[in-house]
């Protein structure tokens, strides 16, 4: 029930260097219908640093996973010019056109030489150290010209990282590779420095101190009297280790997160051609194990959790009897802890086991994750779909459901099962990742991430009253919002979901939700479409401040929260328009897809 909160919390407040951590806000605020609301409300209105709206919409108001069909509303875009779509420019890129005006020379670019590419015809920007000559691109950036030329002359991770950290820039922009940045004396030793701290040893232990006589003079000078006081108490180590063990048939590996853990699946398993890959998700933090391990195992992993005391077990079979003498070989990023934000993307090949029908133009795709992966995807998170499309991958985030809307068994708060991802997918005909998902048939494999998102059951510990605002396929995060609510969130009293589309067949799991709401007197649903039938006997319309004065109740005593997912305009417009009922940052979150 409520411990599951309880945990999420704790583990948040611990993670990094242990401190209390602070939900920073990134928001960039959707100001139509904000003065209004701002002027009637003064006195409640105020701003509070915990809004998880990015500071550029996630996906972008106009990359292309925001593109909609023709015809379609409810989907901003910058217009492109005809034969400027994403595959045009796939066959721009292989056409052997010279994209970096350096006729196939790489560089080294120094910060000097970079900032003065900085126009529209002449535009270079770095990404992870590489620099790219964008100008050809220009014309083809979905999210327009403006949103590129942030980033001229200078270096646009950060602004990439905001926007689209999923996509594989480099696949898109190999042919306009003009180098690598040049790295300053001064930066390369401090990157030396720092990758001779990091170095680890096996079973996660420190290395050892330096000898006494490599001391700096300062430790070799016998203290004065006045200096002889005891030194302060050091800070309590608060990174993770691990250990392992092994019987004449198994061998083990322990990891001891030194913190509470939550109940929602934070253990990612991958066993692959004798690489064994851990990772542990920690709040914002991941703890990563990488080895090749020393000899055959089985590809069976199982894996237990105690959370009380942080501790995780992962098992293996050995492939035959006998004593090893070591675990295994450490590989890159072994013994390693993250800022989930800067770790890798990792993917994994699962293959299409069925896909069914929802409405006309929607399926859940059910896809397996391969012998010897364990992944839960908690509540809330996303996973990235990759695929590999006229020579070109493309990603895109998909938000995991359950193969039904509130399954009879299993415990909410545990995730998606550790075999099985299932995905709801609308297919848009005009597309260039949903139809290749389409064609897909029973028996091919995908390639799929591990999960990310800010999501957090922090946020609805103790919520008496969970509202949720979901337009056409941002429905997908809120079913198993819903489904954790009404089975896990001992202190809730009502659930109620606004739910917008164009058309009544649009309707995602229509019949489930109306059986949902009948069974279970705590959930309400309203459909409300833009484009009824002459039948259709419920609210008409969009999103607009009317719509909500009856649906954003705060009962006296209350605790309430928002969710609030869908096209990037809609939730922008959807946040704006809920803060104008005095509900704080704290008590919303926008969902990224």
């Amino acid at each position: 029930m409520s411990n599951h909160l309880n945990e999420d919390s704790e583990e948040d407040e611990e993670e990094g260097d242990g401190g209390r951590g602070k939900y920073v806000s990134i928001v960039t605020i959707f100001f139509s219908g904000f003065i209004p609301g701002f002027l009637r409300n003064l006195a409640c209105f105020r701003r509070v640093a915990m809004l998880n709206v990015p500071s550029q919409s996630f996906p972008a108001a106009s990359s292309q996973q925001r593109v909609a069909p023709a015809g379609q509303s409810g989907r901003n875009k910058v217009a492109l010019k005809p034969g400027h779509s994403l595959m045009d420019w796939i066959r721009v890129a292989k056409s052997g056109r010279d994209l970096t005006g350096l006729r196939g020379r790489l560089i080294d670019v120094t910060e000097e030489e970079l900032q003065k590419h900085n126009t529209r015809d002449d535009c270079w920007t770095c990404i992870r150290g590489m620099v790219y000559n964008v100008s050809p691109y220009m014309e083809y950036h979905p999210g327009g010209e403006e949103e590129l030329m942030k980033a001229a002359g200078i270096d646009g991770t950060d602004l990439f990282d905001q926007v689209h950290r999923w996509v594989n820039y480099e696949s898109m922009l190999k042919e306009c590779l003009v180098g690598r940045m040049a790295v300053k004396a001064s930066t390369a030793l401090k990157a030396q420095s720092v990758k001779k701290d990091s170095i680890t040893h096996l079973n996660g232990l420190a290395p050892p101190p330096p000898p006494t006589s490599m001391l700096p003079p300062a430790f070799l000078t016998p203290p004065s009297p006045s200096s002889a006081a005891p030194p302060p108490p050091q800070p309590k180590d608060a990174r993770p280790r691990y250990d392992w063990f092994q019987t004449d048939v198994t061998v083990n590996i322990v990891v001891y997160t030194k913190r509470k853990l939550p109940s929602s699946g934070c253990t990612i398993v991958d066993l692959q051609d004798g690489v064994l890959r851990v990772e542990v998700l920690l709040g914002k933090m991941s703890y990563m194990l990488c080895q090749r391990l020393a000899q055959e195992v089985e590809r069976s992993v199982a894996v237990q959790t105690a959370c009380a005391v942080g501790k995780i077990q992962v098992s293996m079979r050995k492939a035959a009897k006998g004593k090893w003498e070591e675990l295994g070989e450490p590989l890159e990023f072994h013994d390693s802890l993250f800022r989930k934000k800067d770790r890798a993307i990792f993917y994994r090949e699962c293959m299409l086991v069925s896909k069914t029908e929802v409405t006309h133009d929607t399926w859940v795709f059910r896809l397996q994750l391969p012998l010897g992966t364990l992944m839960h995807v908690p509540v809330g998170k996303h996973i990235y779909l990759k695929a590999l499309i006229q020579d070109s991958e493309v990603v895109k985030p998909y938000t995991p459901v359950e193969e039904t809307l509130v399954p009879a068994t299993q415990d909410s708060t545990q995730g998606t099962a550790a075999t099985d991802v299932f995905l709801m997918i609308k297919v848009y005909p005009d597309g260039v990742l949903t139809p290749h998902l389409n064609n897909l048939n029973i028996g091919d494999h995908l390639s799929v991430s591990s999960p990310d998102g800010p999501f957090s059951l922090r946020l609805l510990r103790e919520v008496t009253h969970l509202y949720l605002l979901a337009a056409g396929t941002g429905f997908t995060p809120m079913a198993r919002v819903i489904r954790l609510a009404l089975q896990d969130l001992g202190s809730l009293r009502k659930t109620k979901l606004m739910f917008f589309n164009r058309q009544e067949r649009d309707i995602l799991w229509h019949s489930e939700l109306d059986s949902l709401a009948a069974k279970d007197e705590r959930f309400q649903v309203e459909y409300v479409l833009s484009e009824p039938c002459d039948g259709w006997t419920g609210r008409k319309g969009r999103v607009e401040a009317s719509m909500l004065t009856d649906f954003l109740v705060r009962p006296e005593g209350s605790k309430v929260f928002v969710c609030v997912c869908g096209p990037s305009a809609f939730t922008e417009l959807t946040v704006g328009l809920v803060r104008q009922y005095c509900f704080s940052d704290e008590e919303i979150h926008a969902f990224q897809g």
